[in-house]
């Protein structure tokens, strides 16, 4: 027990760490000492000794993108510890149903028909939704309703939007449309706004705050749906609940940055190295853990080079190597 207070302290001021010093990299360095008495003066009666650029840079440029990376990171880790736990499978992940490549699509229509930021945010998040309506009528179409009946259902699903997007990026213009589309499906955090987080910040918030309280019920699931059910839990609304939960929020967080791979695969199992199988633990864990990473990563995208890289290659470029030592060293199981 001490260990693991140990643990979350240390993580916690690793945390504040990496969020304020997020704030100070960039191809506009500010230093530590600014970038804080810029924040504070917001709160506090701090006199005026930095130039006004900063207020810009921090609050118009840095601050959103920053909040937008730690709701992402979050979102997509607590919905991969949510569909492991449902799915009974350590390599599921928050698009195994199709919804990156639905959003996806719908990003990718967007920009062909040119349309401005917010537009493809929302067409992207109704078309992530899409992909997944029609995932669970397909896996709900035969009689054998199991869970990996739905996983074969997303993978058609995936398959198949990612074919539009192939014609998509075929018919668009290689000079002005095709780069905004393969960059955006790499995924960035360089174009949000607080506009655009008014929008997929509040679905965010609520879906991940109900997969929280919903987070021990997990727990029976994990016990088989002949055990849930002794216990008085439905498990296929229960199972419901928690995919149409996860498909908001993965749809919510791809519609404000693109595709972003392996984080919500790598994340829960370092929580649940970090924490145990316990979804009361893991859950909250995932959460908090993923918000970080992905902020992390989002830091090393816009410094690693002279220009900013995609954030999807960064954690495919990161995540894959974790996950096979990960594998590795759990060799006897992931529960």
């Amino acid at each position: 027990m001490k260990k693991s207070y140990l643990i979350i302290v240390f993580l916690i001021v690793v945390y504040i760490l990496v969020f304020f010093f997020s704030f100070t990299i960039g191809q506009y360095p500010i230093s530590f000492s600014d970038s804080i008495k810029v924040l504070f003066s917001r709160i506090f009666p701090i006199e005026r000794v930095w130039d006004e650029t900063f207020d810009v840079v921090i609050f118009q440029a840095r601050l959103p993108r920053i909040i937008s990376a730690m709701l992402v990171g979050g979102a997509l880790s607590i919905g991969g510890a949510s569909f492991q736990g449902i799915f009974y499978n350590p390599l599921v992940e928050p698009y195994i149903l199709g919804v990156s490549s639905g959003a996806g699509f719908g990003a990718a229509i967007a920009i062909l028909l040119g349309g401005n930021f917010i537009t493809v945010q929302v067409t992207s998040f109704l078309m992530g939704l899409l992909s997944m309506i029609l995932t669970l009528w397909i896996g709900s179409s035969r009689r054998n309703k199991s869970t990996i009946t739905l996983v074969l259902s997303g993978f058609i699903v995936g398959s198949l939007f990612s074919s539009f997007i192939s014609f998509i990026k075929f018919v668009a213009d290689p000079y002005t449309k095709l780069p905004s589309i393969v960059f955006w499906l790499m995924g960035s955090f360089a174009s949000v706004s607080y506009r655009a987080l008014a929008i997929s910040a509040p679905i965010i918030i609520v879906g991940s705050l109900v997969l929280i309280l919903l987070r021990w019920k997990l727990n029976i699931l994990a016990m088989g749906d002949n055990e849930a059910k002794t216990l008085g839990e439905n498990p296929v609304r229960l199972r419901l609940s928690v995919i149409f939960l996860t498909t908001l929020i993965t749809a919510s967080s791809v519609s404000i940055s693109g595709i972003i791979g392996w984080v919500g695969l790598v994340v829960p199992h370092i929580a649940r190295m970090l924490f145990g199988s316990d979804h009361r633990k893991l859950i909250p864990a995932s959460l908090f853990l993923g918000s970080g990473y992905l902020l992390i990563i989002d830091n090393l995208s816009r410094t690693i080079t002279t220009s900013e890289l995609p954030i999807g290659i960064l954690t495919a470029l990161i995540g894959a190597p974790i996950f096979a030592f990960l594998l590795r060293k759990e060799r006897s199981g992931w529960a």
